[in-house]
């Protein structure tokens, strides 16, 4: 039976350009132009749970189709036990809402597509 030849992984670099290290985590960007360029989506700035209204006997703050205001809020993303309201950074058109009430969210992950007013 002739020798069997094992292979060998090498580990994988080290990112030769690592981010810089602070005390905290930055925010992610809260609108960021959409594939087809005539939407913007409103991403998740941290890791939590997605929730559309203030409680579960509340309406949802934004429905498809309603216009928003910048400032206005488009749900909550619960981190940690605390309850953080994500707000509009422009107004737009809110074409879909991309995640699930109750969801959990990644850090960055989008929630919302609009199309500019």
């Amino acid at each position: 039976m002739p020798p069997v030849a094992a292979a060998v992984h090498a580990p994988a670099p080290a990112n030769p350009h690592p981010a810089p290290a602070t005390g905290a985590a930055a925010p992610a960007p809260a609108a960021r132009p959409a594939d087809d360029k005539k939407t913007f989506t409103v991403n998740s700035p941290f890791v939590g749970t997605f929730y559309r209204s203030a409680s579960p006997d509340s309406p949802a703050f934004v429905d498809a189709g309603q216009v928003v205001k910048k400032g206005q809020v488009l749900c909550i993303v619960e981190a940690m036990k605390l309850m953080n309201e994500i707000e509009a950074e422009q107004p737009g058109r809110l074409l879909e809402v991309m995640v699930q009430n109750g969801s959990p969210v990644e850090y960055g992950e989008p929630l919302f597509r609009f199309e500019p007013v």
